[in-house]
């Protein structure tokens, strides 16, 4: 089984072993696909413009490592070249919510009336843009893009009320594209 993914002309992919690197008008990324499943029946190769990824196998398990490989080269490319974008929403009932981008955190103050304000963690070169009730996390790594709006959401998680009548929080609205 062989795929191909063919690469686009403003992006520059490099293959070192199982080190597959995307260079690209929004910047570099990385990925080292390297394992023990990998080394012996995954070979990823660089063919002008594209990329192969091979395996002799015929299980199963190993043709969709291969599928998962060429996923991760595409999220690649299309990182280095347009980006990630993820929007979430501030809602809020009964107490006005602040959010704030400081560093590498998002700070949710007065959140349920609490005190002590919430935090969630930026992951990697992830930009976070606050716009009134809307929050906007970009980047070029889909899964650092994706694992930061996580965070936010999970920041904001009502516990131990009821979810009818507090419907408070911060919600992704749009998914990473």
């Amino acid at each position: 089984m062989e795929i191909i993914v063919k690469i686009p002309e403003k992006v520059d992919v490099a293959v070192q072993g199982f080190k597959v690197v995307a260079t690209g008008p929004k910047g570099k990324l990385e990925k080292n696909f390297s394992s023990p499943l990998f080394n012996k029946t995954v070979k990823i190769v660089k063919d002008g413009q594209n990329v192969k990824v091979s395996t002799e196998s015929k299980k199963r398990k190993v043709k969709s490592q291969v599928g998962c490989v060429v996923s991760h080269i595409k999220n690649l490319i299309k990182g280095a070249t347009t980006g990630y974008t993820a929007k979430l929403k501030v809602v809020f009932m009964h107490f006005p919510v602040t959010v704030k981008s400081t560093g590498k955190e998002v700070t949710v103050a007065n959140f349920l009336g609490e005190k002590a304000p919430r935090s969630a963690d930026i992951i990697g070169d992830t930009k976070v843009e606050i716009k009134g009730e809307d929050i906007f996390v970009s980047g070029t790594s889909k899964e650092d893009v994706s694992q930061t709006a996580a965070n936010i959401e999970i920041a904001t998680r009502v516990s131990a009320r009821d979810r009818r009548v507090f419907q408070d929080g911060i919600f992704v609205t749009e998914k990473v594209k």
